[in-house]
This record gives C-alpha cells, structure tokens and sequence, in this order.
C-alpha cells in the first residue's frame, strides 16, 4: 500500500501526558499504556502535556508496530501504544472445554473481549518500529 493513510475523522485531543506519533491513544487524552486496551485512535503528531493533537479516528492511518504483522491480522495495542496482532481466542490453560451442544449461550459473560481490536493490517511489518497502513474497525 505505501504508507499511506486516508483519515475521514479526525478528532483533536488535550494530551493528557506524552504521546508518541503513530502510537494508540485512549479516550482520555493518553497514549495507550495497558496492553489490549479499548483505544480512540491513532496520534497524528508527537505532543506533550498540555498540547492538542489530532488523532485519527476512521479509516486508513499510520501506526506503529511493537511486533512482526502479517497482512490482514487482527491488531490491538502493545503497553507502549503500538499496534500488536492480537491473541486467539482460547481455552485458558487449566480451564476446562466446553463440548456440550446444551451448553446454551451462557458460557460467557458480559459483552467486551479482553483485547479490544482497533484496527487490520492493510501491509505487513517485519519488526517493531516499522510504521505501516491499517484500517480502523469503527
């Protein structure tokens, strides 16, 4: 694709603390610093403190990886704000699998996963700080 990125939305924030260009940034201002959290986009420039930024909400960005990305794998953030495949969905070790067809739906509880999936890669990473071209999941 070219690093490339086409943002129908941007939305402008107050940085709530530093926040790195091309890194996720929460709701409140902050660059994204648990991993699989539930993020608003993606920075469009570095900021401090105090500055307003924009942050790419909708559509292809730019952002950068914290580890090796496939093209098409589903993307969440590492602690640093950086785009990271996400995990399988899985029977936790020591859980026991539920095989039953008269389980019912009430194996699982509540409504948001343990990783929020903010974006697909449109173009693969080979390393942790290549920047590359996702689209946003909105």
């Amino acid at each position: 694709m070219g690093r490339q990125a086409l943002v129908n939305l941007a939305l402008t924030l107050t940085a709530s603390g530093a926040v790195a260009k091309y890194r996720a940034v929460g709701f409140d201002g902050a660059q994204a610093t648990t991993a699989g959290q539930k993020v608003l986009g993606v920075a469009m420039y570095d900021a401090v403190a105090g500055d307003e930024f924009p942050v790419a909400v909708d559509d292809t960005v730019l952002v950068e990886a914290g580890a090796a990305i496939a093209v098409g794998d589903a993307l969440t953030v590492d602690a640093q704000g950086r785009a990271v495949p996400a995990s399988d969905l899985a029977v936790a070790a020591g859980a026991t699998s539920v095989t039953s067809t008269a389980a019912n739906g009430s194996i699982f509880t509540g409504s948001i996963p343990p990783e929020y999936i903010f974006a697909d890669a449109l173009e693969a990473a080979a390393a942790t700080g290549d920047v590359i071209e996702v689209i946003t999941r909105r």
